[in-house]
Parts: C-alpha cells; sequence; structure tokens
C-alpha cells in the first residue's frame, strides 16, 4: 500500500510535466491561428500556381518548352495541394478536442501530432510562394524537324551538291559560301542541301533558313531569325538591335544550329545580329549563296566553291524537259533547232528554264527557226527575255558601287560573243575612256583598272580566262546591251554588230545618237562611204575585218572618237590623212596591220596617249613620233622598225612616254636605249633579235650592270644572239648604290616585275643563272640552244646571297632542243604554280627538280615529252615517281 502511494503523485508529475512540454511548442496553443494562416497562405499559393500554369500554356502555343525548375515546382505544389486539402478536412474534428480557452487538448498527444503538420505545412507553402517567382519560365523548343523546301527540276548539280555538302559537314568548316553568277543554279543548290538536313537526325538542333536579298539590315535579319526560333512577342518587339542581339545569342549558343542565308550581297555581320561564331567546338555551321567572291571572303570563306554553268549534254538535258517531248516529237526538224536554241543558253540553268518553257508550246518549225534568229540578231526581243531573266540578271549590275565601274562592265559588252578579251588591252581603253580617274603615272592607272576588273570577276560578271584573258557570259553580254541601249529605248546609241557577218557597215537611222560601235569580226574589206553628223561617237572597234581601205571620208566628222581600234586587219596597208581631224583620239591600235608608213598628218593628233604599232611588219619609219606630245605609251615590239641609235634619239623627246615595247637588232641600239636611265624604265616588253655582242671573234658577257635599268620589264625575247654570259657577279652590284637599296647585296632582286622570258637561238651561253634575279617569273622558254648545259650554275647561284629559291612562281616551263641540257636545278624545289613541263629533245635532261611535295594541285599539271625522253627520266624517289608519271603524255602538245 505504501508503495502505491508513493508511485502516484510521481505519475501526475511526470504527465503535468509532458503536457506543458506540448503545449510550449505551440502546436496546439497556436492551432486556429496556424489553420487560418494556412488556408490564407494555399489560396495566395494556388492563384501564384494559376497564374504560372497558364503562361507556361500561352507560350506553348509560341512553341515555347517549359523550363525544368518551373515543372518541378508545379509538380510540388499539386502535390502540397493534395497534402492540405487531407489536413483542413479534419480541422473541424481537430479544434473539438481543444479545452481551457484552446492551449490544451482532451488529446494531447493527438493534437501536437495534428498541429505539427499544420504547422510544417504553413513552412512549406511560404517556401513555395518564395519559389514561386521566377524570372523565365519557358525556352525556345528547338525544332530538329526539317521542311523541305519545294525545288525545281534539276540537272547536272549531283555533283556539285555532293562536293558542298561533303565540305559543309567537315568538322573544321563553320562558315561555307555558294558564288557563281545570277541565274546559274544557287538558290536551287541550297535548297537541295537545305533539304540533306530533313534526312539527318540528332545532329543539330535547328536548321535556319533565311532569304536575305539587297539591303537588308540587322533589324530586318534580326526578326526574320527571331521569327523561326519563335522569339516574337510583346517583350521581344520592345527590345533594340543589342537586346535583340544578345536575347538571340543566349537561345543560340547552347544549341548546334545552321544557319542559311540565301542571296547576300554584302557581309552579314553575324555578330551584330546575335549568331554564335560558329567553331569547330560548338559543332554549328552557317552557309550562305551571293553572286560576288568578294563577299564570300568578307564572311570568311577564303576557298568558296564556285556553282557554274552547265555543260553541253547537261544544258540539253534540261532543255528538253522544259520544252517537253510531245513538242519535240513533233518534227525532227524542230529537235536540231531546239538544240540550236539551247546552246545559245551557254548553259545558264535560268535562260534555259524561261526560254525552254516559252517554247515548249511553239510546235511549228518556222516558231523555232524565228526563236533562233531572234536569240542570234537580238536575244533582247525575245519573249519573256526582259521579263524574266535580264531583270534577275541586272540585279549584279545595279549593285556595283559606281558609274565608273558600270561602265567598265558595259563596254565589255562591245567584243563579240565567246571572245576573250585582252586585259591589258581593255584597261588601257578604260583609261583613255575615262572610266578609271586622273592619274599622272600610267602604272597606277593601269593598278586601278586592274582592281575594276578583278572586282568585275569576283562579282561573276567577268569569267577569267587564264592570266591575261577575260570573257563575258553570253547571256550577261545580252543583258550588258540591254542596259547600255536604256533597257532597249535607245538602241542606237551603242551599236554591236560584232561577228555577225556583216560585208557593209550597218545603217544607222541617226548617226547622231551613235556613241559606241563595234564591228568586230566581220567581213567588211572597204569603208569609203562618208558619214555625216557622228559628232557623239566616242568608241569604233573594227579590228578582225579584213579590212583593205578606210575612207577619210567616213572618219572625218568624229571629233569626239576616243578609241579607234583597226588591229588584225592584216590587208589594210594605211590610214587616211584626215585621221589628224581626230582631235579627241587617245587610243590608236593598228598593231598586227600591214600599214607601210604613218600619214604626214599624224604628229597632229595632239591628245593620242597610246599607240599600239605591235606586228607592223612592214612599216617603214614613225618618223615625226616625237610630236605627239601626249604619248604615254608606245608599242612598237615585232614591228619592222627596230630600235636603232636614230630611233631611241627620237623617242627621247617624248617627255610623258611611261610604257615602252620594243624590239633591238643592234648593239649599238641597246646600249643607247639602256643608257638612257628613263627609257630603259619605259620598257615593258623587249625582243633582242640577231644581236651579236661583239668586237671580235672573242665573245663578250652581258653585265647585269647594262640591264638593270629596265626595272619595270616584264616581258623579253632573246633570238639569234651571240653572248658568252649574262655575268651576276656581285662586283657591278657594289658598283652602283641608291636609296632605295635596290643594288644591295642583300636585295638583289631588280627584275621583279619580270614575268615572260624567252630564249631561243643561244649561242655561246652554258647557264642562265641571272633568272635567280627575276623571282616572279610566270613562264620561261629556252630553244634550240646547243651551248646550255644548266638553267641555274650552282656555283654561281652559291655567290649569289639574299635570294630565295628560284621559280616560286613559275607556271609554265618549255625546254626544247637543248642537246646539252643536263639540269634545271640541282635539287629539288617547290613549285606552287606550275602547271605545265614541256620537255622535248633534251635528251640528257634526265632528272626534273621535283620531289613527292613540289607540287601540292597535281590535277592542274601537265608534263610533256616524247616516250624515249620518259623512259630515261630518273626520279628523285619511288614516292614522286608516282606522283608525276601518269600526268606525262606523249609529243608535242604546245
Amino acid at each position: 500500500m505504501g508503495n502505491c502511494m508513493s508511485f502516484q503523485p510521481s505519475c501526475d508529475a511526470t504527465l503535468d510535466r509532458a503536457i506543458r512540454v506540448l503545449c510550449s511548442k505551440g502546436y496546439i496553443g497556436n492551432l486556429k491561428k496556424n489553420l487560418r494562416d494556412l488556408q490564407r497562405e494555399t489560396e495566395d499559393l494556388r492563384a501564384i500556381h494559376d497564374v504560372v500554369k497558364n503562361k507556361v500554356a500561352r507560350e506553348k502555343v509560341k512553341h515555347r518548352h517549359m523550363l525544368k525548375p518551373v515543372q518541378v515546382w508545379l509538380t510540388r505544389v499539386e502535390s502540397f495541394n493534395t497534402r492540405v486539402d487531407d489536413t483542413l478536412s479534419t480541422s473541424p474534428a481537430q479544434l473539438q478536442k481543444l479545452c481551457l480557452c484552446g492551449i490544451c487538448s482532451k488529446n494531447v498527444c493527438l493534437s501536437y501530432s495534428y498541429g505539427r503538420r499544420v504547422f510544417l505545412l504553413l513552412e512549406e507553402v511560404k517556401k513555395l510562394k518564395s519559389e514561386g517567382n521566377f524570372q523565365e519560365l519557358t525556352e525556345l523548343t528547338m525544332i530538329c524537324e526539317v521542311v523541305e523546301r519545294p525545288t525545281r527540276t534539276t540537272v547536272g548539280q549531283e555533283e556539285m551538291l555532293e562536293t558542298a555538302w561533303e565540305r559543309l559537314m567537315e568538322e573544321d568548316v563553320g562558315i561555307m559560301g555558294l558564288h557563281g553568277m545570277g541565274g546559274v543554279g544557287k538558290t536551287t543548290l541550297f535548297k537541295q542541301i537545305h533539304n540533306k538536313f530533313a534526312t539527318m537526325s540528332g545532329k543539330f538542333d535547328v536548321v535556319i533558313w533565311i532569304v536575305v536579298s539587297q539591303g537588308a539590315s540587322i533589324s530586318k535579319l534580326q526578326e526574320d531569325i527571331a521569327q523561326k526560333l519563335r522569339l516574337c512577342d510583346d517583350q521581344w518587339t520592345r527590345k533594340d538591335e543589342s537586346d535583340k542581339a544578345a536575347e538571340m545569342h543566349r537561345v543560340l549558343k547552347g544549341t548546334r544550329f545552321v544557319l542559311m542565308l540565301d542571296d547576300i550581297w554584302e557581309k552579314v555581320d553575324l555578330e551584330a545580329i546575335g549568331v554564335p561564331e560558329p567553331t569547330r567546338e560548338n559543332g554549328c555551321k552557317v552557309a550562305f549563296t551571293t553572286r560576288s567572291k568578294e563577299v564570300c571572303g568578307r564572311m570568311g570563306d577564303r576557298e568558296p566553291m564556285q556553282v557554274k554553268c552547265l555543260e553541253r549534254d547537261q544544258a540539253w538535258e534540261l532543255f528538253r524537259i522544259k520544252v517537253g517531248e510531245s513538242t519535240l516529237s513533233r518534227d525532227p526538224n524542230i529537235v536540231e533547232l531546239a538544240r540550236k536554241v539551247a546552246e545559245k543558253c551557254h548553259g545558264l540553268p535560268l535562260a534555259l528554264s524561261v526560254i525552254g518553257e516559252t517554247m515548249s508550246y511553239k510546235t511549228t518549225v518556222q516558231e523555232w527557226e524565228h526563236a533562233n534568229y531572234v536569240l542570234t540578231r537580238s536575244a533582247a526581243e525575245f519573249s519573256d527575255m526582259e521579263n524574266k531573266i535580264l531583270p534577275v540578271l541586272k540585279y549584279s549590275y545595279d549593285n556595283l558601287a559606281d558609274e565608273h565601274i558600270k561602265s567598265c562592265f558595259l563596254y565589255c559588252a562591245l567584243f563579240p560573243e565567246d571572245y576573250e578579251i585582252v586585259k591589258e588591252s581593255l584597261i588601257e581603253c578604260w583609261i583613255c575612256e575615262g572610266f578609271v580617274g586622273e592619274y599622272q603615272v600610267l602604272k597606277r592607272a593601269v593598278n586601278k583598272g586592274y582592281e575594276l576588273l578583278c572586282t568585275l570577276i569576283r562579282a561573276n560578271l567577268l569569267t577569267e580566262f587564264g592570266t591575261i584573258k577575260v570573257g563575258m557570259h553570253d547571256v550577261i553580254r545580252e543583258m550588258a546591251l540591254w542596259i547600255a541601249s536604256d533597257l532597249g529605248k535607245q538602241k542606237e546609241s551603242f551599236v554591236v554588230q560584232a561577228g555577225v557577218g556583216l560585208h557593209d557597215v550597218p545603217k544607222v537611222k541617226d548617226w547622231r545618237a551613235v556613241r559606241r560601235m563595234s564591228l568586230i569580226g566581220n567581213h567588211i574589206k572597204d569603208i569609203t562611204q562618208p558619214i555625216s553628223m557622228c559628232s557623239q561617237l566616242t568608241t569604233l572597234l573594227l579590228q578582225k575585218n579584213g579590212l583593205d581601205y578606210l575612207s577619210g571620208e567616213f572618219i572625218q566628222s568624229m571629233q569626239k572618237l576616243v578609241v579607234l581600234d583597226l588591229s588584225r586587219n592584216d590587208i589594210i596597208g594605211g590610214l587616211p590623212e584626215q585621221i589628224s581631224e581626230l582631235t579627241s583620239l587617245q587610243y590608236l591600235d593598228v598593231s598586227y596591220t600591214n600599214i607601210r608608213q604613218l600619214p604626214a598628218s599624224f604628229r597632229g593628233l595632239k591628245k593620242l596617249s597610246h599607240l599600239n604599232l605591235t606586228g607592223t611588219e612592214r612599216l617603214c619609219s614613225i618618223r615625226g613620233i616625237s610630236k605627239l606630245s601626249s604619248l604615254t605609251s608606245l608599242k612598237l615590239l615585232n614591228s619592222k622598225v627596230h630600235g636603232d641609235v636614230n630611233l631611241v634619239k627620237e623617242l627621247q623627246h617624248l617627255e610623258h612616254l611611261q610604257v615602252l615595247t620594243i624590239s633591238i637588232s643592234t648593239d649599238a641600239g641597246l646600249e643607247e636605249l639602256l643608257g638612257d636611265q628613263r627609257l630603259a624604265k619605259c620598257i615593258d616588253s623587249l625582243s633582242i633579235r640577231r644581236l651579236n655582242i661583239t668586237l671580235d671573234v672573242q665573245l663578250r658577257p652581258i653585265y647585269l650592270s647594262l640591264l638593270m635599268s629596265m626595272e619595270n620589264l616584264r616581258h623579253i625575247n632573246v633570238t639569234n644572239i651571240d653572248v658568252s654570259e649574262i655575268d651576276t657577279n656581285e662586283n657591278w652590284r657594289k658598283s652602283k648604290r641608291n636609296s632605295s637599296g635596290l643594288h644591295n647585296p642583300t636585295v638583289p632582286y631588280f627584275f621583279t616585275n619580270l614575268s615572260t622570258v624567252g630564249i631561243v637561238d643561244l649561242n655561246g651561253m652554258t647557264d642562265l643563272t641571272w633568272l635567280l634575279f627575276a623571282p616572279n617569273l610566270v613562264k620561261l622558254h629556252v630553244g634550240n640552244s646547243e651551248e646550255v648545259k644548266e638553267i641555274i650554275n650552282k656555283k654561281k647561284a652559291k655567290k649569289v646571297t639574299g635570294t630565295s629559291p628560284p621559280f616560286q612562281k613559275l607556271e609554265m616551263i618549255l625546254l626544247e632542243g637543248l642537246p646539252k641540257l643536263e639540269s634545271i636545278y640541282w635539287t629539288h624545289l617547290p613549285f606552287p604554280f606550275l602547271k605545265k613541263i614541256v620537255k622535248l629533245e633534251c635528251p640528257k635532261l634526265r632528272k626534273l627538280p621535283l620531289n613527292a611535295t613540289s607540287v601540292s594541285r597535281v590535277d592542274e599539271l601537265s608534263i610533256v615529252m616524247k616516250p624515249e625522253e620518259e623512259a630515261q627520266l630518273e626520279w628523285e624517289d619511288e614516292d614522286t615517281k608516282n606522283r608525276f608519271s601518269p600526268l606525262i603524255s606523249l609529243g608535242r602538245e604546245m
């Protein structure tokens, strides 16, 4: 009993303490308040939840994807709501258990547990509310699916497509450009490249196609790309260019994208737009099409791919498809005529497609004959040419920088179809016409002319043929003629009847309207009819006509004539006295004609600055030439007029002369010419013929000190001369100095402009070591010289300090008839630009200076020699033999 009595107070005390502890946590005493707060906070949380969910739903329509943290938060809120609902559903029963004014409970343990749960939920709801304050709810959904773009029927682009695709997929290629003339099929090819991405999966996150076109601004490109990325919303429209660029960069930075820009006309500043730079590391790609090779370089593609016109068979196939078999099968003659019409398009897909579709419903031979006639006579008059072809090509013309270069371009249309225009002559005409600008130094004007010419080449408005000629695609030429005639409205201002078989000067309604006339390559034997009121003509091209007679009455009214070209009329024997009335004449070309003398009135051409007498093999004298006070360029190469002492003395009076080409056949004439430093600097091309530099039986050397004054020499031909050597001894370099350092032993090059050397029938010399002083040599021809044993002598070369290995720019070397030649160079050399080696009748030359790495691009190299010479060849090693022996062609292919 005693023990029981003592236990009761102990249990009561313990229970009392437990109740006080439970109640002191506030879980019971604050239950009512916590329930009210929980309900209020939960309502707020649910409102935030609904707002977030609705925003996500709205942005989903814009193809934006919910951010992962937002998705996790929404899931947690939904789970929380379930637990809160369960807790609040029992709150009335739990509140009834409270006693002592809510500070205690009839069932302390249950109330404590419930109160603690409410308290923890209250803490959780507050945390969820704070976490629901998101800055961003969604991100752009990158669409991997590529929707194929529709393309026209294509022919002949399969190989180009594979080549372009393989290059674009190379890891080291981030930027790739496709360039080509208008209408050549760049966009069609580009679409095919785009559609190939549809067959890929997983490699790229998004492929973006944008048509840029002319005049596209940064903001316009940003909008176009943003539309593709579905960034355009109210917030986007309120941003400036800089903020838009930052947003676009943020979106694209974490993705592998392909950006395809069709038809760009100038550099697109990717950084300003917000496009991350494509690199090997991020695996992104930027591809584009353009008409300008220069734009490719500015965009960062130094080796862009050119989209070229179709080959003949491919062009016919495309044309045949466009015309349709039902039309072609009507008459066998239609097929033959259709081939001729297709050839007029010269492989340009745009022309083939448009003209083919136009002719698809022409089912009679007469209609096809008429089409062929119109396309031959004046293609601009052909149906749909002015509407669908020429305007498309004209964009390239409109994009040229200024009127000068536009005039240069239109000038090229004066030449016949498929004509290869000599760059040098073309630029001289441009200079005289005033297209190049005012320059006191002719070389600077020529350099400017080359800059304009290269701009037209890079714009794919001209095509380059080798290093010295250019040409114009026939459809581009038609476009130029169309523009030159004010879109066909003033056809007589630009009269071009070149290569069309004329026998007489064409009839012109209003000669006063004629500004330029080209009758190149016809059969006009004589021009006798007088023409009055031809006062506006500035250009008259009459070369290659077989012209026999040119009357003074024909030209005497042409007071504004600036350019007159009579070259390659090999019958004409003279010029009329009335030529002196051409008071504006600046350019006269009578090269390769049969003229015997210049008229006495010739000296009256006070503005004449360019006179070309090249190849005038019957011209006896140019006495009085010193009266042409404006003459800056005189070409006498291969003329009967040689540079004797008397001629040189007369040339010394031409104060403005800057370019001279001349043939020399006497040692006195050579010494007189080279002794005049000003004249020597004018020499551009020099031919030395039948020159015997000897005072007695003993052959003399030519010292480089005699030749060094010709610092602007570009071409030299030496034929049938007797000379022991051209001395390369350093003593001559020590004999003269000048401020330019030209003759410094460590800077020995002074033939820096020399590009072509021809040596034939050379007697006495055993080597040509002096070529070390011509570092920019492009073509070397050595023939019929029995004493030559080496091109470069090792012992002599070792004495010349400061020179690099020779022939670094050599493209062609022709060696023939050299029975003693044993060596070109004593070891292998690099030939970065070599394209042709000709070795004929050189039995002792058994080793070429080649190893397996000498020529990087052997696909452009050809080697010509006879079978017996090939059999005797010795190669550096087996790799060298395997690399070059397949390139050898047998026989004589000069």
